[in-house]
C-alpha cells in the first residue's frame, strides 16, 4: 500500500478514535513523554538558552526518531502501518478532550456555580482563574478553544500530512515541551527559548489552515477575514493571533484583553472589537461546534493534500522514467509492410 493511502485510512481511523473515544484517563502517551522530558529536565537545568536547546534537541528530536524507527520497521506491513498511524492519530489529537474540558466549565457557568468553573479553568489554560468573573472566564475558555483547535488538532493533521507518523509525534513533542517549558517565567525565560521557538515554527501553517478553515466554517466570513486582517498581527503569539482573530470574528464576539498568566498581568489588543460583542456562556457550546468543524475540514484537507502529492509524485516519475523500448508508440527504424 501506498504511504499516502496509508495515512489517509490511518488519520482518518485516529480522528475518528478520538471523536468517539477521546483521550484516556490513565497511561497516556503524551503524559509519558511529559514525564519523560520532566526527568530530561531535571538533569539538563540551567539558566542558559544552550542548555534548553539540549533539552529540546533530546526530547522532540528523541520522540520524532523513535516514531521515524517505528514506521520504518511496519514499512513493508501495511495493515499494522495504517495501525501505527492511527494510533499516533489518535494520541495526538485532542479535540474530543478540548470540547469535553470546555463544556464542563460552560455547564458550571449556566448553573451559577463560578467556584467550579474556576476549579476547572486550569484543566484547560494556564490563566489565574481567582480574580476572573463569570463573563472573563468564558472569553478565556472560547480563546483556549480557539488557540487548541489549532495546536491539538490542526497542527498535528498537517504535520501528519508532511511526514507521517514521525510528523504527528514531532509536532505534538514540541506542542507539549513548548507548554511544559516554552513560557516567559523566571525558569525559563532562557531554557526554553529553544522549545518556544521550534513550537512557533511547527505551528505556523496549522494556525493558518485553522484560521482559514474557521473563516469557511463559522458562518460570518466576512467578519471572520476582517477581524484576521485587522486585529491577528497585534496578538503577541505569531499562531494564536490569526486564530483566535478568526474565531473571534466567525463568532460574531470579541476576545483578547488584559488577563493574568502565571502572576504576570498582560495587557493584549482586543480581537474583532469593532463589531464584537462580549463572550457569553453560550458562545462556549458554539466556539465547540466551529472547533469540531474546523477538525474534520481539517482532515479533509491534509488527506487530500497528502493523497494529490502522492499521485503528483507519482506522475513526475514516471515522465522522468520515459517509456520503455516496447512501449506503445515506440518504432523500429525499419519499415514494414
Amino acid at each position: 500500500m501506498r504511504a499516502d493511502r496509508i495515512y489517509a485510512y490511518g488519520a482518518t481511523a485516529g480522528l475518528i478514535g478520538d471523536l468517539l473515544l477521546g483521550d484516556p484517563r490513565r497511561g497516556h502517551p503524551v503524559a509519558a513523554f511529559g514525564r519523560a522530558a520532566a526527568g530530561v529536565e531535571h538533569r539538563l537545568w540551567r539558566d542558559h538558552r544552550g542548555w534548553g536547546a539540549l533539552h529540546t534537541l533530546l526530547c522532540a528530536g528523541g520522540a520524532a526518531g523513535s516514531a521515524a524507527l517505528a514506521a520504518r520497521a511496519l514499512r513493508r506491513h501495511p495493515a499494522a502501518s495504517v495501525a501505527l498511524t492511527a494510533a499516533a492519530t489518535w494520541s495526538v489529537v485532542g479535540g474530543t478532550s478540548l470540547g469535553r474540558e470546555a463544556r464542563s466549565i460552560g455547564a458550571a457557568l449556566a448553573a451559577g456555580d463560578v467556584e467550579l468553573a474556576r476549579e476547572r479553568l486550569p484543566h484547560l489554560c494556564g490563566r489565574d482563574p481567582q480574580s476572573l468573573d463569570a463573563p472573563q472566564i468564558a472569553r478565556a475558555v472560547v480563546e483556549s478553544v480557539a488557540e487548541n483547535t489549532s495546536d491539538a488538532v490542526v497542527g498535528a493533521l498537517v504535520w501528519g500530512a508532511l511526514g507521517g507518523v514521525p510528523g504527528l509525534v514531532g509536532f505534538r513533542a514540541a506542542n507539549t515541551l513548548d507548554a511544559m517549558v516554552g513560557h516567559k517565567s523566571p525558569r525559563y525565560r532562557r531554557y526554553g527559548w529553544a522549545s518556544a521557538r521550534l513550537d512557533d515554527l511547527a505551528g505556523w501553517p496549522g494556525a493558518r489552515l485553522t484560521a482559514l478553515l474557521a473563516v469557511a466554517a463559522g458562518g460570518r466570513p466576512r467578519e471572520a477575514v476582517r477581524a484576521w486582517r485587522a486585529d491577528a498581527a497585534q496578538h503577541p503569539s505569531p499562531n494564536a493571533g490569526p486564530v483566535e482573530a478568526s474565531f473571534a470574528g466567525a463568532l460574531g464576539v470579541r476576545l483578547g484583553g488584559t488577563l493574568a498568566y502565571g502572576g504576570r498581568i498582560e495587557h493584549r489588543p482586543v480581537l474583532n472589537g469593532g463589531s464584537g460583542r462580549a463572550v457569553e456562556t453560550g458562545d462556549i457550546e458554539r466556539a465547540v461546534r466551529l472547533s469540531r468543524r474546523v477538525g474534520v475540514l481539517a482532515l479533509g484537507v491534509s488527506v487530500a493534500a497528502r493523497l494529490g502529492a502522492g499521485a503528483a509524485a507519482r506522475r513526475i516519475s514516471g515522465a522522468g522514467r520515459g517509456p520503455g523500448p516496447h512501449a506503445p508508440g515506440r518504432t523500429s527504424g525499419r519499415r514494414t509492410g
